[in-house]
């Protein structure tokens, strides 16, 4: 098969993909000839202009508002799912949310919607997810992780919780799904040079991105086609044996102890 073709009349799930990572990954699967499941939160018209760049691709695409901290809407999102397409091969936890403040200045009703979005939703989506999988005999599921699981990065400390439990239940679901042919896996992508990395006001700085491109063996920052090709080598036959892994892509950053 053409490596164009790879996903071809495979339905793939990218929640979050209206810009950034989850839009450059939806583009990646609908250049190799999946249909997409668009969602956002907020800009309708960005997630429209992700539909239409996929289907003048020649693939099929709708476009569903979710807020993942809420269980209706993930219900209402595989629905839709299931009346639009009828199965799912491929879903994609993309979409994430954090307030960066110190612990000692956590608010619950901040740490909860956090956790919500990053976590509970991944485990919830995919219970919806696994059935419509079965109906094609298998598939893949993969999140988009962050170092901040396992490293301490400022202000971070909701975000990497929630990172860190999202691990966890990746090695979780890819042993309880392995039976059923769906393989689970993670990317934990390093600072990547997208619109969000603004919300992050000291690693935006342009001092801290010098140092930091500086800092990286591979003599620059990760870009979300980087996430994108990871991401379609994961869900591809190609990678059936790699099971519960956390993928770090960061051009090597994190590698030396000094810098």
């Amino acid at each position: 098969m053409e490596i164009k073709n790879l996903f071809k009349d495979l339905n793939v799930l990218v929640t979050g993909s209206s810009r950034g990572i989850g839009k450059a990954i939806a583009l990646k699967f609908a250049s190799l000839g999946a249909n997409l499941i668009i969602t956002y939160i907020h800009n309708e018209k960005l997630a429209e202009d992700t539909g239409n760049q996929v289907r003048s691709m020649g693939n099929r695409a709708i476009v569903v508002r979710a807020n993942m901290a809420k269980m209706d809407h993930i219900q209402n999102l595989f629905q839709k799912i299931n009346e639009d397409f009828g199965y799912l091969n491929i879903f994609i936890h993309n979409a994430a949310s954090g307030f960066n403040r110190p612990g000692m200045l956590q608010k619950l009703d901040a740490w909860d919607y956090t956790q919500n979005v990053n976590t509970r939703a991944f485990l919830f989506a995919a219970q919806f997810a696994v059935p419509l999988m079965e109906k094609r005999g298998g598939g893949s599921i993969l999140a988009i992780s962050s170092p901040g699981s396992n490293r301490v990065l400022p202000d971070y400390i909701a975000v990497g919780a929630s990172k860190a439990a999202l691990e966890s239940i990746v090695r979780y679901l890819a042993v309880e799904l392995a039976e059923k042919n769906i393989s689970v896996n993670a990317i934990a992508p390093g600072i990547v040079a997208t619109d969000a990395l603004q919300h992050f006001q000291v690693l935006a700085n342009p001092e801290i991105i010098e140092k930091t491109v500086k800092a990286t063996p591979a003599g620059r920052l990760v870009i979300p086609s980087d996430i994108a090709n990871l991401a379609a080598f994961l869900c591809s036959q190609d990678a059936i044996m790699i099971r519960g892994q956390v993928i770090v892509i960061d051009g090597g950053l994190s590698l030396p102890i000094f810098v």
